[in-house]
C-alpha cells in the first residue's frame, strides 16, 4: 500500500483576482507554502507538489485558485463554496 498522495494547505478560502497580461507566464502555488500566493516563491523544495505554469491568452483579471482543491489548476472553479 503506498502512502496516500499529500494534501495542499490552503492558502485562503477565496480566490486570489489578480491582472495579468497576455502572453505572459505566471507560476502558480500549488502547495500553498508560498509568502507570495498566489505565485509560487520556491518554498515547495523538498517536496511533493511543482508550481503550475498559467500563460495568460489576454491581458485582464484572473482568478487564481487559493483554496487549492479546484479542478481546473491554476484558475478557481468555485470548489471552495463545498469547503
Amino acid at each position: 500500500m503506498s502512502d496516500p498522495m499529500p494534501m495542499p494547505i490552503m492558502a485562503q478560502k477565496s480566490p486570489f483576482k489578480m491582472a495579468v497580461e497576455e502572453g505572459k507566464s505566471y507560476w502558480w502555488c500549488s502547495c500553498g507554502q508560498s509568502s507570495k500566493q498566489p505565485f509560487c516563491d520556491g518554498s515547495h523544495k523538498g517536496g511533493e507538489f511543482r508550481p503550475m505554469e498559467y500563460k495568460a491568452l489576454k491581458t485582464g483579471d484572473a482568478f487564481f485558485c487559493g483554496c487549492k482543491v479546484t479542478k481546473n489548476a491554476p484558475l478557481c472553479d468555485g470548489g471552495h463554496k463545498a469547503l
